[in-house]
């Protein structure tokens, strides 16, 4: 641990990373980066191919081609520089680039977390009031959204992120973690940080609770519906809609609800990394496959855009 004189004010972090075994690095550094190849390639993919077929150009594919955007910035944000530390073993991140890296990072997640519940919003339109949904759920509602999520999740991002670094780290530049988290850089501080914690409790507890909240409401709505109709067919069809965002919400809210809303004296270093590992690069790597499988519209969109690329590299 690198220890520092209560005068001294930190210019920069190191981080630990997941493991100093050395026989472990270069593995790591390889599943890293196959996992982050697969996430930009099956986000971009997926926004490419919402952009290419005009049968994929309605309310939820819209949603979705911002999810995918946003899984896809929010892993850049951190997993190359994890992959940095493992090839070249240099883990040192300057106090502007842990600020650089948290903001984003976080402003990303935050518009996660509200996209996934604009989805649920959308889910209810279509299959509670099919006759309204297009003049419901419009272009222009569909791009106000959006934006909503992005300002929201930036505004957020600033708060949290100039709450904690307007502290003082004086005692340790040594961050217990492979990025720039909120929790494991409050740590190192040698001021009080109650107010910091309040803050971030209160900000995440509104951003998960008011999300949850309007997408169990969307979903007891949905499911309520689906037991009024009569066809067993239409009963299977609409829930199919519904469950690769069932599945997203569950795996994203179940690890930010257990990383950040516990006190910090809960706090292990190691299971935080864990479930870190989860929602820096697992999940957005997930997410395109989640709402891949058993999509007809996706995989009909994905079998014509590889027809046309046949065809042109024939001629």
């Amino acid at each position: 641990m690198t220890s520092m004189d209560n005068s001294t004010e930190v210019d920069e972090f190191r981080l630990l990373g997941l493991t100093d075994s050395p026989e472990l690095q270069v593995p790591l550094f390889i599943i890293f980066t196959l996992v982050y190849l697969i996430t930009v390639m099956g986000n971009l993919g997926m926004i490419t191919l919402i952009l290419l077929d005009s049968g994929l150009h309605t309310p939820m594919y819209f949603f979705l081609s911002n999810l995918s955007l946003v899984d896809c910035a929010s892993s850049s944000a951190v997993t190359p520089k994890v992959m940095t530390g493992f090839l070249t073993g240099d883990k040192v991140i300057s106090y502007r680039g842990c600020v650089a890296q948290m903001f984003f990072f976080v402003a990303f997640a935050s518009v996660d977390c509200f996209l996934l519940a604009v989805m649920a919003y959308d889910r209810h339109a279509a299959v509670c009031k099919p006759l309204h949904y297009t003049s419901t759920v419009t272009p222009s509602v569909c791009v106000q959204l959006s934006i909503g999520c992005y300002v929201w999740g930036f505004f957020v991002s600033a708060i949290q992120t100039g709450f904690t670094f307007c502290l003082t780290f004086c005692h340790s530049n040594v961050v217990h973690h492979f990025f720039c988290d909120i929790p494991a850089i409050l740590a190192l501080s040698c001021s009080d940080i109650y107010i910091n914690e309040i803050v971030l409790f209160i900000l995440v507890t509104f951003n998960v609770f008011f999300a949850l909240t309007v997408i169990l409401t969307s979903y007891l709505f949905i499911f309520i519906a689906i037991l009024r109709m009569r066809s067993a067919e239409g009963r299977k069809k609409a829930f199919s809609t519904c469950t690769s965002h069932l599945t997203a919400v569950t795996i994203f809210y179940g690890t930010v609800i257990f990383m950040y809303l516990q006190p910090s004296s809960s706090h292990s270093m190691d299971t935080d990394q864990m479930a870190s590992v989860s929602y820096t690069t697992i999940i957005p790597m997930l997410n395109p496959i989640v709402y891949s499988l058993r999509n007809k519209e996706v995989y009909n969109a994905f079998r014509k855009a590889t027809k046309k690329m046949k065809v042109l590299l024939s001629t």
